[in-house]
């Protein structure tokens, strides 16, 4: 049966549907289900196709949330990172793309099939190639970005870099507040230090994130963890 909507705009309708009505969440999410065609939000859950990572990812994160999308090099953070926008544009929710590191031609050439790259247009997936990358510049970008905009951002080290910008830490504050304000997904690509060892464990977490300089790392709502084609989401 085909839904009114992607599964995470169902989740958000039925979180508004709750504060609305005064419900608890699981009583939200039910009646969204009835009124999709189902018995129960379980059973709507359960007849659904397994998501694309890209898919779980994007319906984990809500408004104003931001997500770090880490891993060592040649990992796949970046593609995954436009996979991400991708599955946004596709669902016609706003999706920004900011990097000083990719050109747009790398950006096509990792782009994952045809019907990705179609996207990148003024109607889907935006892409902001600035070589001055910081808080003041995505906010700027974003002012007019509507509620539930994705925006993933090549790299979180990248705003350590500029020493005319703030320290890293304050702009991630005016980014977690600018987000929080105006229900923007903020994506960071990371790096992972050279120290990880998965003969250790199997998956990088935010205790080897590669920091030159301080960072609270619980301004960030949840991370993202790549290695050898594995993934771990995890809240913060």
């Amino acid at each position: 049966m085909k839904l009114s909507a992607p599964l995470f705009r169902l989740k958000q309708q039925a979180r508004q549907l709750a504060r609305e009505a005064k419900l608890p969440l699981h009583v939200a999410l039910d009646r969204v289900a009835v009124r999709e065609g189902f018995l129960s939000w379980g059973h709507l859950s359960s007849i659904q196709p397994k998501a694309k990572p890209e898919a779980y990812v994007l319906n984990a994160l809500e408004d104003g949330e931001m997500l770090l999308l880490a891993a060592r090099p040649g990992q796949g953070k970046t593609v995954f990172g436009l996979r991400l926008i991708a599955e946004a544009a596709k669902n016609r929710t706003q999706a920004v793309f900011f990097s000083v590191e990719c050109s747009l031609k790398d950006i096509k050439r990792r782009l994952p099939d045809q019907a990705d790259k179609d996207l990148l247009r003024p109607d889907g997936i935006q892409i902001d190639l600035s070589e001055d990358l910081c808080a003041d510049l995505i906010v700027d970008r974003l002012s007019n970005a509507s509620r539930g905009t994705v925006a993933v951002v090549d790299y979180l080290q990248v705003l350590d870099q500029r020493r005319t910008a703030p320290e890293l830490e304050q702009q991630i504050k005016t980014l977690k507040h600018f987000a929080a304000e105006r229900g923007i997904r903020l994506v960071f690509l990371s790096q992972i230090h050279r120290s990880f060892d998965p003969e250790r464990k199997r998956l990088p977490d935010f205790s080897d994130l590669r920091l030159p300089n301080p960072l609270d790392l619980s301004l960030f709502s949840k991370g993202c963890f790549l290695h050898e084609g594995q993934m771990a989401l995890v809240a913060n």
